[in-house]
Formats: C-alpha cells, structure tokens, sequence
C-alpha cells in the first residue's frame, strides 16, 4: 500500500508566537563535539516521523560538503541531562527534521523548537518555511497545523 507524505509551509511576513522553551532549557547549535548526541537523538525518533537520517559519518560530512547544511541551522535544545531535541533546517528554507528525545516528548519541546525555526528563517528574510510530514503522522500534523502550517500538496513517499 503507498504511503504518502504533505509539503506544509508557514506564512512567515505577519507576526510570529515566541517559543515557549520548558525549564532549565538552553538553545544551542550544531558543532563537531555534539554530532554523536545530536545525530543520537535524530536516529532515536526518525522511526516514530518516517524519516531518513544517514549514517554519522556521513550526515556529519553534510555539514561540511552540502550548501544546503549550514551548522547555524541545525538548532540544539540542551539541559543538564544532554541533548533533548533537534531541529535541522536547510538553507533553503525547509525544516528537514525534527526530533525530541522521548523523555521530552508531550512537554512543548517541539513546538519550541519549530516557533524557533520560523523566527530564524524570518530574521534570514525568508518569505515561507516548508517542511515535509507523513501523512500517517498525525501527532506531527497536528503540531505543525496548531502553528499555523498549512497544506500545500499531497505526494507519494518513494520507495528506496
């Protein structure tokens, strides 16, 4: 049976909701000491958004060799237990994935972290954000919807 996913976008020129971060949260970045933690917590929940993280090798070598990786863009949620969500974005705009580890997930991690995003893009005079999101998700949906992202299509996820 196909499966499918929906291309949301976010209308970033009116006024965007401040990110509400939980307690003794602090927002860091990609940088080469945290790839192990961060590439940990993408491939722990990539199972639960359908997506598709590489190797750690070879997503950490993307941050060096893809102009669309940039380390700025890969936004880090961190307390004193360690790294407890991620949002890695692309240059062009596109929120690729995004992950709270499970013991922060229903807490309004990813809300924050997905508000975040959108005041990013915005301040880098981005017009829209999209991201991609299974159909059969919807926790994400919802999320993504409730922030006010809106449907722009419908399209079959590709077989690998």
């Amino acid at each position: 049976m196909a499966e499918y996913f929906q291309l949301l976008r976010r209308d970033l020129t009116g006024s965007l909701p401040a990110p509400q971060w939980p307690a003794n949260t602090r927002l860091d970045h990609y940088r080469d000491e945290l790839a192990p933690a961060i590439h940990a917590v993408l491939r722990l929940t990539q199972d639960q958004g359908g997506g598709r993280v590489a190797s750690l090798d070879e997503w950490r070598r993307q941050f060096v060799t893809d102009a669309e990786c940039d380390p700025t863009l890969c936004l880090v949620a961190i307390n004193g237990d360690g790294i407890l969500g991620v949002a890695q974005c692309w240059t062009s705009a596109f929120i690729k994935n995004l992950a709270a580890h499970p013991c922060a997930q229903g807490q309004g991690l990813g809300r924050a972290l997905l508000l975040h995003s959108f005041q990013v893009f915005k301040q880098r005079g981005e017009p829209y954000v999209d991201l991609k999101v299974l159909e059969s998700n919807l926790r994400a949906r919802h999320l993504y919807e409730s922030a006010g992202m809106r449907f722009v299509l419908r399209d079959i996820v590709p077989k690998d």
